[in-house]
């Protein structure tokens, strides 16, 4: 394969086409599975991890590999990244901050490493409980008909943001214990965010500036109201819990209150609009679930293997590492692409076939070891009642027209697609 191919895969555009970019992949994952990829931007590479059984490796050794902010974090920056931390740190942000550096020193669970990983991870592990699930799975499912229900007799619509999006972002304003109504700007901030690499998302620095200094005042008179008043929400869970005898600093509230936002809905988002495309270019595996919907656990499993709603996670070696005979420096950084991996050859029989009665392993779609993600669970579960209802009310739906795809080689997100139905 030659550089300028490696090279591609640090580009958001690269992402755009799918088809193009499996081919890299299955090439990758036959001649060259840990591949040294340069990166033209700041003159720096990386190693392209793409086996299944690497990228476990690599993500369940976190004394060989971090995730650390201060090594490099969990992303490759972008242009487009790089000039959202720009505005962030910029006059505009800081100056209405004037006692807080924010995102210059907060970090989140997901940029951090053991032991310290574990006891933040542990702040909010209640609010993702078999339990807690188990009680929010019937408010869930209410929400759910409530959106459908307003779909029934247009025939059609535009699904992400009448579904896809909406379901997962009303349950992320409940988990935060915060009004219904402010879902909108939870949404907004959350695209302000991941969308910089992206041209129809991408706003001008004044916006961003707007939108920023939104978030963190928010962010910031929740986390007052929450040490005066706390509750059993997420934000009460973060505002509240010590760690190592401390409470949470500012700046670190602030970094896991945006991880939250954007995780808490991106990645729900990402697999119910997957999973209606793929259903939906596949009639015959949706008829398997009209006729057995028993069956629609297990397809939930394959929808997110297929879809990868996450592309990629990286990693830093903390000290030199031999991986299938490729000699990693400390200090090289290590992406996992999760995309590849769900197609490894090795791990499942014909992993081009989207099959909802598939047997294999764990999908790697929310990372594995330590860093699996926290609310898998409750991802999964609005997954499986969007399906289950979307199949009781439209089992005829189909996606029609351009499917447009977010500019992002991070997220494998859907940003518009017009879905058709009867009734």
């Amino acid at each position: 394969m030659n550089i300028e191919t490696k090279i591609s895969l640090s580009r958001a555009e690269t992402f755009q086409d799918q088809d193009a970019v499996h081919e890299i992949f299955s090439e990758l994952r036959k001649e060259d599975p840990v591949a040294w990829c340069p990166e033209t931007e700041d003159g720096s590479g990386f190693w392209s991890i793409t086996k299944y059984d690497d990228i476990q490796f690599v993500s369940k050794n976190p004394q060989l590999f971090s995730s650390d902010r201060v090594h490099g974090g969990i992303t490759f920056p972008s242009q487009e990244t790089r000039r959202l931390r720009n505005i962030s740190r910029s006059k505009g942000v800081q100056s209405k901050f004037k006692d807080l550096n924010i995102l210059e020193a907060g970090d989140s669970m997901i940029q951090m490493d053991p032991p310290i990983h574990t006891k933040h991870r542990h702040m909010v592990a209640p609010g993702f409980s078999p339990k807690k699930l188990s009680n929010l799975t019937p408010h869930i499912r209410e929400r759910c008909v409530d959106i459908l229900n307003q779909l029934e007799g247009r025939g059609e619509c535009e699904f992400i943001s009448s579904v896809a999006a909406e379901l997962p972002i009303q349950m992320l304003a409940e988990l935060f214990g915060v009004d219904q109504e402010d879902r909108t700007k939870l949404l907004e901030w959350s695209n302000v965010i991941i969308g910089g690499d992206d041209p129809d998302m991408r706003l001008d620095t004044d916006h961003v500036v707007t939108a920023l200094t939104e978030l963190y005042q928010y962010a910031l008179d929740l986390h007052q109201k929450r040490r005066e008043e706390p509750g059993d929400d997420l934000i009460s869970m973060l505002a509240n819990t010590e760690v190592e005898g401390k409470l949470t600093s500012i700046n670190d509230y602030i970094s896991a209150f945006i991880l939250l936002i954007v995780a808490g809905n991106e990645t729900t988002r990402n697999s119910i609009s997957g999973g209606v495309l793929a259903l939906s270019q596949h009639p015959e595996e949706r008829q398997k679930l009209l006729k057995d919907p028993s069956i629609i656990s297990n397809a939930v499993d394959e929808i997110i293997r297929w879809v990868h709603p996450v592309i990629y996670m990286a990693r830093t070696a903390l000290e030199d590492v031999e991986l299938r005979d490729k000699n990693i420096k400390k200090g090289d950084r290590l992406v996992l692409w999760y995309m590849s991996g769900n197609r490894d050859e090795d791990k499942w029989e014909d992993p081009f076939s989207f099959k909802v009665t598939r047997d294999g392993p764990r999908h790697l779609s929310f990372g594995y070891g330590q860093h699996l993600c926290i609310g898998w669970r409750l991802a999964e579960i609005q997954l499986t009642v969007c399906i289950e209802e979307m199949l009781k009310r439209f089992p005829d739906f189909e996606v029609k027209g351009e499917v447009k795809r977010m500019r992002s080689n991070f997220l494998n997100s859907i940003k518009h697609m017009n879905v058709h139905y009867s009734g």
